[in-house]
C-alpha cells in the first residue's frame, strides 16, 4: 500500500492548532536542550563512539515498538528479529509503516526522518530503498554522540544493572564528550529470588563486590558497595520495573535472614517468604537512596513477557510486554507512608502503564509532597504504551487537574534507539498546543511571556534544577 500523494505533512507547525501554539513552541520549546533522565541507550556504544553504518541497526534493533507493529502487519519473524538482512527487515518495515496510521508510530518515524535525515518523503515500499540509502549515507558519517548534539542533548541517564562494572561510563567521563551519560541504578535482578537466575545473580554480585554472600547481611553490604559505586560514577537516579505491585508485606530483618538462608540452602521458599524479602530490600533500597540523595522511579503496571514461544525464541524483550490490571493504590500509599514517616522519603517519579490509574498516582503523589524540594513527588511523564499523542495529552491533563503541571519534569524516551530523540520534541508540541488552546479559549489568561517561562521550565529548568546533575 501507498500513498498517492507524498507531500510531507511534518511542517514547522505540526501538531500546533492555534497562534498561541504555534509561538508557545517556536519561541520557547524549541529552544531548550534536552535532558533524557530515563533510557536505555549502551553506554558502549556512545564510549565507543563509531558510526551507526546502517538504518536497521539505528531503528529497528532492539525496538519493540516497530516489532508489534510489523507482526500486527502479519511480517514473518524472521524480519522481525530473525536472521533475514538489514535491507530486507528496513523494506518490511517500510511496507508496514502504511498500516501504522493513527499509530504514535507513524508520527515517530517521519518525525524521525526529517530531523536526523532531513528526508520529506512519507516512508512506504516506493520510497523504501531511496530512503534506506540516503539515510545509510548519513548515518555512515554519525557517531551517537553526533546523533545526540544534533537533538541538542545534554544529559543522558542509561539503565544499569547494579552488577555492572560501568567502564564505559568511566570511558565518557574521562573522554572528550560534551553530553554527560550517567548511570541509574535498575535493581530489578535483587528482587527475583524465586527466579532459576538468581543464584548466578548472586554469583555475580559477589564478583562485582568481592565479597563471598555467606548470609542476608552480607547481600545487604554488597548492596551498600554497589550503590556507593554507582554514585561514585555520577549516578543519581534509582529505578524499579519488577512486574507486579510494589512489595509492602510486614516482615523484620531477623525472618527475612532466615528466609535468606533458605534459600542458600536450596530449600523451598513460599509465597509468604518472598513477599517479605522482597518487601525488605524495597524498604532497604529507598532508604539508601535518601540517604545517598538520589530520586528515586517506579515504572508500575507491566506484564511482561506474555508471549513464551517468541520469549525462548528470542528472549526477554522480545515485545510481547502489556498492560497489567494489578491493584496499586493500597501498597503505593502504605510504602510511601512508611518512609514518609521514617523521614526516609526520597525525592519520587512514579509512572503507570495502566491509564486507568493515571489519577490514582496524580492524587497519591500529592500526598506526600515536603517544602524541601517543589514538585518533590512527581507524577511521571506518559510512559510505554502510554507516549503517544492521547496518553500524553491524559497525562499533561490529569496533573494540571490534580497536581501541579507548572512543576514537572517533562519528558524522557525510555528508548533504546538513538534515533528516538524527537520524543521530546513530540511532547513539547502537545504541551504547547493544549496551553494554546486554553489561552485562545480563554480559559487561561492571554501572556504570552508568563506561559513562555513555564514551558521552557517543564521541557527543561525544571528537570535541571530537580536532579542537580
Amino acid at each position: 500500500m501507498n500513498f498517492t500523494k507524498n507531500k510531507t505533512f511534518i511542517n514547522n507547525n505540526f501538531l500546533l492548532e492555534t497562534d498561541t501554539a504555534i509561538k508557545l513552541y517556536h519561541q520557547f520549546a524549541s529552544k531548550m536542550p534536552i535532558i533524557d533522565y530515563h533510557n536505555h541507550l549502551s553506554a558502549k556504544q556512545i564510549a565507543e563512539n563509531e558510526p551507526m553504518i546502517n538504518i536497521t541497526d539505528a531503528w529497528l534493533s532492539g525496538d519493540h515498538y516497530k516489532w508489534r507493529g510489523m507482526r500486527a502487519n502479519g511480517v514473518d519473524e524472521k524480519f522481525v528479529t530473525g536472521n533475514s538482512t538489514k535491507e530486507e527487515k528496513f523494506e518490511k518495515w517500510a511496507e508496514t509503516v502504511p498500516y501504522t496510521v493513527g499509530n504514535p508510530l507513524f508520527h515517530w518515524t517521519h518525525l524521525e526522518l526529517k530531523r536526523y535525515f532531513e528526508i520529506e518523503d512519507l516512508l512506504q515500499p516506493s520510497t523504501s530503498k531511496e530512503i534506506y540509502e540516503a539515510a545509510n549515507q548519513i548515518l555512515a558519517k554519525k557517531t551517537p554522540a553526533n546523533l545526540l548534539e544534533d537533538m541538542n542533548v545534554e544529559v543522558v541517564c542509561t539503565t544499569d544493572d547494579p552488577t555492572d562494572n560501568l567502564e564505559y561510563h568511566q570511558q565518557i567521563a574521562k573522554g572528550n564528550f560534551n553530553i554527560k551519560v550517567l548511570p541509574t541504578f535498575r535493581s530489578d535482578g535483587l528482587f527475583l529470588i524465586e527466579s532459576e537466575n538468581f543464584r548466578s545473580y548472586i554469583e555475580k554480585l559477589e564478583k562485582s563486590t568481592a565479597i563471598s554472600i555467606s548470609n542476608f547481611e552480607d547481600l545487604l553490604k554488597a548492596i551498600d558497595l554497589r550503590i556507593e559505586f554507582f554514585h561514585n560514577n555520577g549516578c543519581r537516579l534509582s529505578d524499579y520495573g519488577v512486574e507486579g505491585n510494589l512489595f509492602v508485606d510486614d516482615y523484620n530483618e531477623e525472618e527475612v535472614s532466615t528466609i535468606f538462608s533458605k534459600f542458600l540452602n536450596n530449600e523451598t521458599l513460599s509465597d509468604s517468604d518472598l513477599g517479605k524479602y522482597k518487601s525488605c530490600i524495597l524498604h532497604y533500597l529507598a532508604r539508601k537512596y535518601y540517604t545517598k540523595g538520589w530520586t528515586q522511579q517506579y515504572h508500575l503496571g507491566a506484564i511482561r513477557n506474555n508471549n513464551k514461544r517468541l520469549q525462548n525464541l528470542f528472549g526477554a524483550d522480545a515485545g510481547c510486554d502489556s498492560i497489567g490490571d494489578v491493584p496499586i493504590a493500597k501498597s503505593l500509599s502504605k510504602f510511601l507512608n512508611q518512609l514518609d514517616s521514617e523521614e526516609k522519603l526520597a525525592k519520587t517519579i512514579t509512572y503507570n502503564l495502566n491509564p486507568a490509574y493515571n489519577e490514582v498516582l496524580a492524587t497519591m503523589m500529592g500526598n506526600f509532597n515536603t517544602s524541601e524540594v517543589p514538585g518533590k513527588m512527581q507524577y511521571g511523564a506518559a510512559w510505554w504504551f502510554l507516549d503517544q499523542k492521547n496518553g500524553i495529552e491524559k497525562q499533561l491533563n490529569t496533573l494540571s487537574n490534580l497536581g501541579l503541571l507548572s512543576r514537572s519534569i517533562g519528558m524522557l524516551t525510555d528508548s533504546r534507539s538513538f534515533l528516538s530523540f524527537p520524543r521530546h520534541e513530540y511532547f513539547r508540541r502537545i504541551l504547547c498546543n493544549i496551553l494554546g488552546k486554553q489561552i485562545e479559549r480563554a480559559e487561561l489568561p492571554n501572556d504570552i511571556n508568563f506561559f513562555g517561562k513555564i514551558v521552557e521550565n517543564i521541557c527543561y529548568n525544571n528537570a535541571k534544577n530537580y536532579f542537580n546533575f
